[in-house]
C-alpha cells in the first residue's frame, strides 16, 4: 500500500524548498557582489593600490560609503545563505558547523562595516604616507571583526572539505581545503608584513568567499 500525499503536505514542501533556494541564493550571490564592489572601486578610485591597501580601508573617504554598505550587504546576504546551508547540509558530515561559522563569517563582516579601519599610508588621497602611529578604536575593532570573519571562514572551507570528503566527491573536497589555505596563507603573509601582502589577502578572502558562493549554488540546484 503506497502513501498518498495530500496536496496540502505538497504545499508546505513547496514553500519550504522554495524558501531554502531563495536563502541559499543569497548565498550565492553574497561574495560575487562583494568582490565585483570591492575591486571596481580598487581599480578606480584616486590613490588606492592594491598592493598597499587592503580593500577595508575603501570604508574612508568620501565614497567610504560604498564599502561600508558592501560589507554591510554582503553580511547580511551570508547570514541569510548560512541558513540556507543548514537546511540543505542537514544530517551530513559537517552539516552543523559549517553553515554556523560561515553565519560567523557574515557577523564579522557586518562587524567591519561598523568599526571602519582608519585612513592609512595615502590613501584617501592626502592621507600621510605609512601607516599611523596610533590606531583609533574603531580601527582595532574592525581588526577583530576581521580576524573573525577570516577564522571562520578558513575552518568553514575545510569542514565543507571534510563533508565533501565523506560523500566521495574528491574535486570537491580538494576546492574547499585550496580556497581554505589561499585564506590562510594569504592573511598569514599579510599579518607578517609582507610584500604585497593587501593583495595576497584580497586574492586569499575572495577565493574562499566565492568557494562558499559556488556550494550554495550546487546546493540550490539540488532542493
Amino acid at each position: 500500500m503506497t502513501a498518498i500525499q495530500s496536496p496540502a503536505a505538497s504545499t508546505v514542501s513547496s514553500i519550504v524548498s522554495s524558501n531554502t533556494r531563495s536563502l541559499l541564493t543569497c548565498a550565492v550571490v553574497a561574495a560575487p557582489l562583494w568582490a565585483v564592489v570591492s575591486l571596481a572601486q580598487a581599480f578606480t578610485r584616486e590613490g588606492f593600490d592594491l598592493t598597499r591597501h587592503p580593500l577595508s580601508v575603501l570604508s574612508n573617504g568620501s565614497l567610504g560609503w560604498l564599502q561600508i554598505t558592501n560589507f554591510l550587504v554582503a553580511g547580511v546576504l551570508t547570514i541569510a545563505g548560512a541558513v540556507g546551508l543548514r537546511r540543505a547540509l542537514h544530517g551530513t558530515p559537517g552539516g552543523t558547523w559549517a553553515p554556523r561559522l560561515v553565519g560567523v563569517n557574515g557577523l564579522g563582516m557586518i562587524a567591519a562595516a561598523v568599526f571602519v579601519m582608519d585612513p592609512a599610508d595615502g590613501f584617501p588621497v592626502g592621507t600621510p604616507a605609512g601607516m599611523p602611529q596610533t590606531l583609533s578604536w574603531h580601527s582595532y575593532g574592525h581588526m577583530a571583526a576581521g580576524s573573525i570573519a577570516f577564522i571562520a571562514l578558513i575552518a568553514a572551507c575545510y569542514v565543507l572539505g571534510r563533508h565533501f570528503s565523506r560523500a566521495g566527491n574528491r574535486v570537491h573536497a580538494v576546492a574547499s581545503r585550496v580556497a581554505g589555505t589561499a585564506l590562510l596563507v594569504g592573511n598569514g603573509w599579510a599579518m607578517t608584513g609582507g610584500k604585497a601582502g593587501s593583495l595576497t589577502l584580497a586574492v586569499g578572502a575572495i577565493t574562499a568567499m566565492l568557494w562558499v558562493s559556488v556550494v550554495a549554488a550546487r546546493y540550490r540546484r539540488g532542493v
